[in-house]
């Protein structure tokens, strides 16, 4: 006697669960972009019945204002499109910078809470809750009043080498570009390829023979002699554009404003605290088992923390880390505050110069809710990437 094979279920069945799921999130959909079609209908009728203009059409009109500081250069009469591509390369520029400088300070204070140093965690512990407790818009008007009101005038700049730091900001020499600079970026990104390759060599080498292998200062080394290479080829070249004291400021090479340095300064700070808080909580998370262990081996405080501890604890790290990389992105409005124009400081002077409100403030939206959502997807990506596998 044969068995008969259970009936095939249809996908397309009201009676199943993931059709019905697909119903309804089509419906939600539905039902959203009607909404939002509604909101904007109604609101550019009412704009229209008050005699307001609406559109983006003033994007392609000149500007007529200036930008104090830009990455690349901005005249007056260029288009606003071009005047919000500058604020918002400044925004990226110190939220970039920001999140570096913060990981790194932000580790390093969550580390230093499990010193056996009582001074180094005191201090560590005084960090997290001084700067914690403190809002970020005070600590932002602290660093620029500092850097604005106890730094040394132009004329009477510090200078230390080639470098001066004023009230007019910290200056520096930056390189005159040549061709031999290309080579030099190529070396650099072919030593950094190499670095990734020998990290992945050197860990499945440890996870075979337990072999520790420098992580890091050969990798450095490895970027840099390759790096240095590709500048001998090509041409060594040396020339540079160094700051020179002037009558009224300090001119040639490149700056840094005050607005910049205590927008940096502030968010770093500020951000760092909370990271610490992450960093500790994620180590604390790591069973006292795994240390002990660790000292069973024979391993330092500096290799068990290196090799045990924080491997694991980035499952419980990441998550809550990307969520203050994306408050110290949205804490970057606040520039406005200092006068550093950032793309909220270039919608505001745009809003008030064309009148189309709406539209500032759907780019500015825009905007940051693209930096937030490639933020997310990246380190969404590195916590799949760093996450345990369990069978």
């Amino acid at each position: 006697m044969s068995l008969k094979s259970p009936p095939k279920k249809n996908r397309w069945s009201w009676r199943s669960q993931a059709f019905r799921g697909l119903i309804y999130q089509i419906v939600a959909l539905g039902m959203i972009a009607l909404a939002v079609w509604f909101l904007a209908s109604n609101t550019l009728t009412n704009m229209r019945v008050r005699g307001i203009q609406s559109g983006f059409d003033f994007l392609s009109q000149p500007a007529g204002f200036s930008i104090g500081e830009s990455l690349f250069p901005f005249d007056s009469a260029e288009s606003y499109w071009r005047a919000f591509l500058v604020g918002l390369s400044n925004t990226l520029r110190v939220a970039v910078v920001g999140i570096v400088f913060a990981t790194l300070l932000g580790t390093l204070v969550g580390v230093g809470r499990f010193s056996r140093n009582a001074l180094v965690r005191t201090l560590c512990a005084t960090y997290v809750e001084c700067f914690r407790n403190i809002p970020v818009l005070l600590q932002l008007l602290m660093w620029y009043l500092l850097l604005t009101e106890m730094l040394p005038s132009i004329q009477d700049a510090w200078k230390v080498g080639p470098f001066f730091l004023s009230k007019g900001g910290f200056n520096y020499p930056i390189p005159i570009w040549q061709a031999g600079h290309a080579w030099t970026v190529v070396g650099l990104l072919v030593g950094i390829t190499l670095a990734v390759l020998y990290r992945q060599w050197a860990r499945k080498r440890f996870e075979v023979t337990g072999v520790v292998k420098s992580m890091f200062w050969v990798p450095v080394f490895m970027v840099m002699a390759v790096g240095l290479l590709a500048w001998l080829l090509g041409g060594a070249p040396s020339a540079m554009n160094r700051p020179v004291k002037g009558e009224f400021s300090v001119e040639n090479g490149g700056a840094l404003t005050p607005e910049f340095l205590a927008l940096l300064l502030g968010l770093t700070m500020y951000t760092a605290s909370f990271i610490a808080e992450v960093v500790r909580s994620g180590i604390a998370s790591v069973s006292a088992g795994q240390t002990e262990a660790a000292a069973a081996l024979g391993l330092d405080q500096r290799l068990e923390i290196r090799l045990i501890v924080l491997p694991q604890a980035l499952r419980v790290i990441i998550p809550p880390l990307t969520n203050q990389y994306l408050n110290l992105t949205k804490n970057s409005s606040l520039a406005v505050a200092i006068g550093y124009p950032d793309i909220v400081s270039i919608a505001n002077t745009a809003m008030n110069q064309t009148g189309r409100a709406v539209e500032c403030i759907a780019i500015l939206m825009a905007v940051y809710l693209s930096i937030s959502l490639l933020t997310s997807v990246l380190m969404n990506g590195y916590n799949k990437r760093v996450a345990i596998k369990e069978r």
